[in-house]
């Protein structure tokens, strides 16, 4: 299948949809870091949302929607940070183009939204404990045409998924990143998950209609692809 990885500079799931023979192409404004530079394309994936392709999965920025962030959007008692929560309709706006984009098969990832952004209902939330790895860290995705992620390794749990900067003492018992760790690695997706996805969404027996490669296309030349709506990814 033709699979479009968005927002994703790690390219956890790109790796896993590629082992399984998919076209899986990472996209982030930023460069990629998993290794694979040829499964890349650097720019606005919103540009790439023409381009035609048999399934999208995307992990739009989350810094202004999720509700960790809540005491952020409220700096002071009952008091509304205006200037955040415009960010954060932005934000949303941006998350709502790839639920709604023309596409059979859909899946978007985010954490738990703060309530004052009215996120559409999600289809289910999941959790790392339930792939293979000891953490809570609740993640909800957005689903069409994609069956629910079914759990693969169901282990117990040591605690919470905590990033760095945080003020528990015992990062490390918590699989946190270290201090002075790029902020990335807080949002790279757990191996047991992007393989659980790749496994489950693309894996033998999913595998959707040839389409026109993609192959080549990257940075500007994506952009100017994604001007013509007939392009195939």
């Amino acid at each position: 299948m033709k699979i479009l990885v968005a927002c994703e500079e790690s390219q956890a799931v790109t790796i896993e949809l590629r082992k399984l023979g998919n076209e899986a192409y990472s996209c982030d404004i930023e460069p990629c870091s998993g290794g694979h530079p040829e499964w890349h394309l650097q720019v606005d994936a919103l540009e790439l949302l023409k381009i035609r392709c048999d399934m999208i999965i995307a992990f739009p920025p989350c810094t202004y929607l999720s509700n960790a962030g809540a005491c952020r959007l409220y700096p002071k008692k009952g008091q509304l940070s205006q200037e955040r929560y415009e960010k954060g309709l932005e934000a949303k706006s941006f998350f709502l183009r790839f639920l709604n984009a023309d596409c059979p098969k859909i899946a978007v990832e985010n954490p738990v939204s703060s309530t004052v952004f009215q996120m559409p209902p999600h289809s289910q939330e999941i959790q790392p404990w339930q792939f293979g790895h000891p953490y809570t860290k609740k993640t909800r995705l957005w689903l069409r045409g994609l069956p629910l992620l079914k759990p693969t390794d169901i282990v117990q749990s040591v605690g919470p998924y905590v990033p760095a900067g945080t003020g528990r003492r015992d990062r490390s018992k918590y699989g946190a990143a270290k201090r002075g760790e790029d902020a990335k690695n807080r949002a790279k997706t757990f191996p047991g998950i992007a393989k659980a996805m790749a496994e489950q969404w693309a894996g033998q027996g999913q595998q959707g209609p040839a389409g026109i490669s993609c192959s080549g296309l990257s940075g500007s030349g994506a952009a100017q692809a994604a001007e013509g709506s007939d392009t195939v990814l």
